[in-house]
């Protein structure tokens, strides 16, 4: 019964194996690489992006709108993760890193918190000669 489903509809099952191994070994690559090049201070609460103050009120709304979607991307694509191989708690965190909302920055705080989150990452710097993050 099952066999014949997945051969019914075969077009979908390959799609979605395909998209598991993108997303899996994506996230193997991409994830360590933010986690590397994340400034010390990211999640210091008097961090304020200041790269963006810097620019034109419409190249910032840009940025911003931008920044916002691709965060909702890596958001929902850690959820989907959550069921197929990758990495999705940590990609749900990144998003949320990107995302603008409030009460961001607590949240944020709280996830970077956790015993099993905060060594990975700074271990993961500190093999890059990177120093770890504050909070």
């Amino acid at each position: 019964m099952i066999p014949d489903f997945i051969r019914a509809h075969r077009p979908f099952f390959i799609w979605l194996t395909s998209l598991s191994a993108l997303t899996f070994f994506g996230t193997i690559l991409v994830i360590p690489f933010i986690l590397i090049k994340m400034s010390p201070d990211f999640f210091d609460p008097e961090q304020r992006a200041p790269y963006l103050q810097r620019r034109h009120p419409v190249i910032r709304f840009i940025l911003v709108l931008l920044k916002n979607i691709l965060g909702i991307i890596f958001f929902f694509t850690g959820f989907v993760m959550l069921f197929i191989p990758g990495q999705g708690l940590l990609t749900m965190m990144i998003g949320l890193s990107l995302i603008n909302f409030p009460g961001k920055r607590n949240l944020e705080r709280h996830l970077i918190q956790h015993p099993k989150v905060l060594p990975v990452i700074n271990s993961l710097r500190k093999k890059a000669g990177k120093e770890p993050l504050r909070l």
